[in-house]
């Protein structure tokens, strides 16, 4: 039998804190991880974040925190000054997740971080999860397939599709629904059709993540 495990979530908004709260409580329940978001707001900063990452830790002991933070656009975190021009989703997440990990260890060496504390950055933002599955999402959308499965062409993968201003996962999807795309609403619609083992399925870092949480109910 799993002992289950309690997970503090910190997520940057409305649409995800609904995402985690209404289909990833869903998902990791089964598993015995149980997870609770709490919303540290936008134009995010690991400076200000910390302080929650910290104050989570030192409230009880035998409870975990991770972060679900989109890379796109992100400032002032471990890590995003040292990935390599035109680096691949692996290299970003690897190098941002494993620089935050060894700050907050840096920062908070009592609180046994190592297995407490569990980063994950989107890569590169929650939205690209919405593109695991181009039929459900062209529905949604009022768009034909081939719309949604050019986007892929393009870019490889969900996570793959790229940290631009223009053509982030986010600007795609209000471009493909002529301006009209609320995440909080349509967005939420959109991942709950899709499901997240499809997402899992297409979205490796992402899946890697559920995976690690997963790992925290130990026999």
């Amino acid at each position: 039998m799993n002992r289950p495990a309690q997970v503090m979530v910190l997520v940057e908004g409305q649409t995800e804190l609904i995402f985690v709260r209404d289909l990833l409580a869903c998902e990791l329940g089964y598993k015995g991880v149980f997870v609770y978001p709490i919303i540290i707001g936008g134009d995010v900063k690991f400076q200000r974040v910390q302080r929650d990452i910290r104050n989570f830790l030192k409230q009880r002991s035998d409870t975990y925190v991770t972060t679900f933070v989109d890379y796109y656009g992100v400032k002032e975190w471990p890590g995003v000054d040292a990935i390599p021009q035109g680096a691949t989703p692996n290299i970003i997440a690897q190098c941002v997740n494993e620089a935050t990990q060894k700050r907050v260890s840096d920062l908070f060496p009592e609180q046994r971080t190592d297995r407490r504390f569990i980063p994950y950055m989107a890569i590169h933002e929650f939205e690209a999860l919405l593109f695991s599955d181009s039929k459900i999402l062209a529905s949604k959308l009022n768009r034909t397939q081939e719309d949604i499965d050019a986007v892929l062409t393009e870019c490889g993968e969900p996570e793959a599709i790229n940290n631009d201003p223009q053509t982030a996962p986010s600007k795609r999807l209000d471009h493909l629904a002529n301006g009209r795309f609320r995440k909080t609403t349509l967005g939420i619609s959109i991942a709950r059709e899709i499901g997240i083992p499809k997402m899992r399925e297409k979205c490796p870092l992402f899946n890697n993540w559920l995976e690690r949480l997963e790992s925290l109910a130990q026999a």
